[in-house]
């Protein structure tokens, strides 16, 4: 019947060679069917568009699918308005020839689509998918003609499908998502195009399918073509403002593929997804709670991140993370935070790991009866040095929320790590230390920590001089300065290793003596003659001080118990009184010209008053070497005392000057002195103040003293017997010479920093 209908001359240029000759086929083919068109006889049309899709597009030969191709066209522009009937019969054939391995054939297949496309318009729709995925693959067509041919058409779509009723967004997305992750670059460009055009029509809510192809946008920010790089990016730009602007957006879904993608190797996609983090953060609301954790693993890194842009962002979301007070009730994980906080300590960037810190310790604060109740196992909470070369000590101690408990270190139930490495910023440490507080404000912790840095300063002596004040004066801060000092004391009293002991006590009391923190401690001491608190810290702290005269006697001088420090400077022995003894001496008297110790040099202004003050004071003196400079510096402010004498109510001034034994002398007969200030105090008070039993105290500090004596000549007998068998260990024929020991002089300028010396 077709062949009826089609003269065969026209059959014949259909499939000519010459492109001439199969145009003019086709517009022959055009008027014939407009003809049968207007006879209304549509199955004559389809047996002309059968035998064109046949006998031609089908065919073997090029040039007759080639002719096939526009006839078929020609055939739908006959059609006009009658063509959306035949379209099955038309499309298909025209679809399969973009496959086609002759180029040439590929572009005559574009140019028929394009013009039959515009014939039908709207109809076009329904085969939208399948023409979708044949422009995907003719836009990375070998064939430069190709490629420029569907992109026509591909414009051509675009407009049809814009300002269609048609369009099923639902049934595109999944053919995106398909290809969202190839890589071609012509692909890439083209499905962008499809994105941003969807985007733009007002009736598709291409932000409800963000995150169906939002991480294949994300994907695009690091391809190699910077056309492509800017394309993505802008249509992430586009749908971010759009997010900002939206009262319903599923956060939940896009934040997974953001944080996968802040781990980007590609330093622009890690950027654009920090700042997408960001924005999250403070629009999400309780929508993110979820996935604070995965935000958290995301943001943490980015704060080292080797570009500043990153680490300013990342930063930023950090801190409005932090802000956020989310209830567990409400889906917020704190076990999967502190579990995220946990595996950052291990991180190699030291401004990660300080904020990782920073969140052990606001949950521990904000969330601990939750962590209680979990018994959650925290382990490596510190910080490990990774600069070559820089040594790092981790101490170690196991804890457990709940049924907390010290056996031995490398057997643990909850590691919780204290750096102490030297080298390392301060401000680590400091955080570190927040952390351990944190939890020691329960009672049943408390002791155990005090324990623990105990333990590490008698392991190493190093820690507590170049951080140990650092340590304890933070820990003072954060756990009460008196609590603290009281366990520190309560341990020392009872320290086996009494070298130990008598250096960790000299390093407290310089702690006590100098740092700001413990003004409110020093004033209690001061008070141990006035009242109950004072004097029961006094006793306290009194026990381990006697492990160091020196300690008990600035002890006593802070307490302003002189009479006492005076009876104990008396009650020095010759062993007593070594090099390491004047070293710390030495401090004690350039300490006296401090502010801190303002109040006793205003004492010496009232020497009727405050006589043991000067009898301890010459005390000190007299145990200094005249040589030396702590010598002078005490005898040149004893030297400034007023000398008075004193006849009942009146005092009347004489020469300043005078020595110490013609001030006593100008007290009236009769008066008993006891701790200064209290005269005419009754005899049998003498040896107790305030319910403080001086002799009992002086008892405790001489049997304390004479262990150190008895352990000191061990230890002299252990090193002299050491160095007897060494000089018996000689070759054969080597006279032996034994040289004199003399220790009789001076201690030499160099010594001047005794073990156990604090850094503050």
């Amino acid at each position: 019947m077709a062949d009826a209908v089609i003269p065969a001359a026209v059959l014949r240029n259909l499939s000519d060679k010459l492109y001439e000759k199969r145009k003019n086929a086709a517009l022959e083919v055009e008027g014939i069917v407009k003809s049968l068109t207007a006879a209304g006889d549509h199955e004559k049309i389809s047996a002309v568009i059968n035998v064109l899709t046949n006998e031609f597009t089908y065919s073997p030969q090029a040039n007759h699918r080639k002719g096939g191709l526009i006839g078929l066209a020609a055939a739908t522009v006959g059609l006009t308005t009658e063509a959306a009937q035949h379209l099955e019969q038309i499309v298909p054939p025209v679809l399969s020839s973009f496959a086609d391995q002759d180029s040439r054939v590929r572009y005559y297949a574009c140019e028929a689509l394009y013009n039959i496309a515009k014939v039908v318009r709207g109809d076009f729709i329904i085969f939208f998918n399948q023409i979708f995925d044949a422009l995907c693959k003719l836009s990375a067509d070998s064939d430069a003609n190709v490629q420029s041919a569907a992109h026509l058409l591909d414009r051509l779509v675009k407009d049809i499908v814009t300002e269609s009723d048609q369009f099923s967004i639902e049934e595109f997305i999944p053919l995106l998502r398909e290809r969202m992750n190839v890589l071609n670059p012509y692909v890439r460009q083209f499905l962008v195009g499809w994105i941003t055009v969807l985007d733009s029509v007002p009736d598709i809510d291409m932000l409800g399918f963000l995150p169906d192809f939002l991480d294949g946008l994300f994907n695009m920010l690091s391809d190699s073509s910077h056309e492509i790089r800017q394309q993505a990016d802008s249509a992430l730009s586009e749908f971010l403002q759009e997010i900002k602007n939206s009262p319903s957006v599923d956060y939940g879904r896009m934040a997974e593929i953001l944080v996968k993608r802040a781990a980007s190797p590609d330093e622009f996609t890690r950027l654009t997804a920090i700042t997408w983090i960001n924005e999250f953060v403070k629009l999400g609301g309780d929508q993110l709670v979820p996935y604070y954790a995965d935000i958290l693993g995301a943001i943490l890194p980015g704060i080292s991140d080797k570009e500043e842009k990153i680490r300013v962002v990342a930063r930023e979301t950090n801190e409005e993370l932090r802000t956020i007070k989310a209830d567990p009730a409400e889906g917020f994980d704190v076990g999967a935070i502190l579990s995220i906080a946990r595996r950052q300590l291990s991180s190699e960037w030291e401004a990660t790991r300080i904020e990782a810190l920073h969140w052990i310790s606001t949950l521990l604060n904000r969330h601990r009866a939750e962590l209680k109740r979990m018994q959650f196992k925290l382990s490596g909470v510190g910080i490990r040095d990774r600069v070559s070369g820089a040594g790092f000590h981790i101490l170690n101690t196991e804890q457990k929320f709940g049924s907390f408990r010290i056996t031995d270190v490398r057997d643990s139930h909850l590691q919780l790590a204290l750096l102490v490495c030297s080298e390392i910023d301060p401000k680590v440490v400091l955080l570190v230390l927040e952390v351990h507080a944190c939890i020691a404000r329960d009672p049943q912790h408390f002791r155990q920590l005090v324990v623990f840095l105990v333990h590490n300063f008698r392991i190493d002596h190093s820690l507590l001089e170049k951080r140990g004040a650092l340590i304890i004066r933070r820990l003072c801060v954060l756990l009460d300065a008196e609590r603290v000092y009281r366990e520190l004391s309560t341990i020392l009293e009872g320290e086996a290793d009494l070298d130990f002991a008598s250096i960790m006590v000299q390093a407290l009391n310089l702690i006590l003596l100098t740092s700001s923190e413990l003004a409110d401690l020093r004033d209690l001491l001061k008070q141990s003659l006035a009242n109950s608190a004072g004097k029961d810290l006094f006793v306290a702290l009194y026990a381990s001080w006697c492990h160091s005269p020196m300690a008990i006697i600035s002890l006593c001088l802070l307490a302003q118990t002189y009479q006492h420090a005076s009876t104990v400077i008396q009650s020095l022995v010759e062993e007593d009184i070594n090099v390491k003894f004047l070293v710390q001496l030495d401090k004690l008297i350039r300490l006296l010209e401090t502010p801190i110790f303002a109040y006793l040099r205003l004492q010496l202004l009232e020497p009727g008053r405050y006589t043991w003050l000067l009898k301890a004071l010459n005390g000190l003196l007299m145990l200094l070497p005249q040589q030396s400079a702590a010598f002078k510096i005490l005898r040149t402010r004893l030297k400034t005392v007023p000398s008075y004498s004193f006849s009942g109510d009146q005092v009347k001034r004489t020469s300043s000057g005078n020595t110490y034994s013609q001030i006593l002398h100008h007290i009236p007969s009769g008066s008993q002195i006891s701790e200064d200030g209290d005269v005419n105090q009754d005899v049998g008070t003498l040896n107790s103040h305030n319910g403080i039993n001086f002799t009992s105290r002086l008892h405790q500090f001489e049997q304390m003293q004479r262990q150190h004596r008895v352990h000191a000549k061990a230890q002299a007998q252990s090193r002299k017997i050491s160095t007897s068998s060494s000089k018996d260990v000689q070759r054969p024929g080597e006279p032996r010479h034994q040289a004199p020991l003399d220790n009789s002089g001076p201690p030499s300028r160099s010594s001047r920093k005794g073990p156990g010396q604090l850094q503050l």
